[in-house]
Parts: C-alpha cells; structure tokens; sequence
C-alpha cells in the first residue's frame, strides 16, 4: 500500500492543507483516511484535505512525503484524477 501526502502549503479556512492520495485505489485511500481519523467529509473528488497540525500524523502512519506536481502527476496516471468541473468517469457498461 502506498498513499501519498503532499506539503501543507494549500491555503483556505484560515489554515494550510496538504493532500492525501492514493496511486492505487480510492478503497486503499479511503481505509487509510479512516485509519488516521480523517472524516469522510474531507474527501474531495480525488484526494482527502489534511490539516497542516496532521501531516506529521499521516507520515508516521506512514503517507510518502512528495511533492504536489508529482502527486498530480501519479494520481493522473494511475488514471484516479478527477479534476473540478469534469465528471468522473462511469464503469462500462455491462454487455
């Protein structure tokens, strides 16, 4: 398992927030979310928004420190990103 976070420079809602992703799966992202208490309210879209007060807790949890281009970058190619304004993709239908 590997998630990923990067630095909390994001500013908004008088605070900074970093990014938590997963290049594998969102269930993989989802259940480390949940196993360091983030709430599913901080899920948005693509990426869980973490405090800057729990980026140290996210890496001893063991999240990989990594830079926010090559976050974008690996989550995009993992094809997990779903930018604003473009809907996420659906599942084939069955034949």
């Amino acid at each position: 398992m590997t998630v990923y976070i990067d630095p909390p420079t994001w500013p908004g809602h008088g605070r900074m927030w970093s990014h938590l992703v997963s290049d594998v799966s969102f269930d993989e992202l989802h259940r480390f979310a949940a196993s360091i208490g983030c709430p599913p309210r901080a899920f948005e879209r693509d990426h869980y928004d973490v405090p800057s007060h729990r980026y140290e807790d996210a890496v001893t949890a063991g999240a990989v420190r990594i830079g926010s281009k090559e976050l974008v970058r690996r989550i995009t190619e993992a094809g997990l990103r779903r930018p604003k304004g473009r809907p996420a993709s659906r599942p084939p239908e069955p034949a």
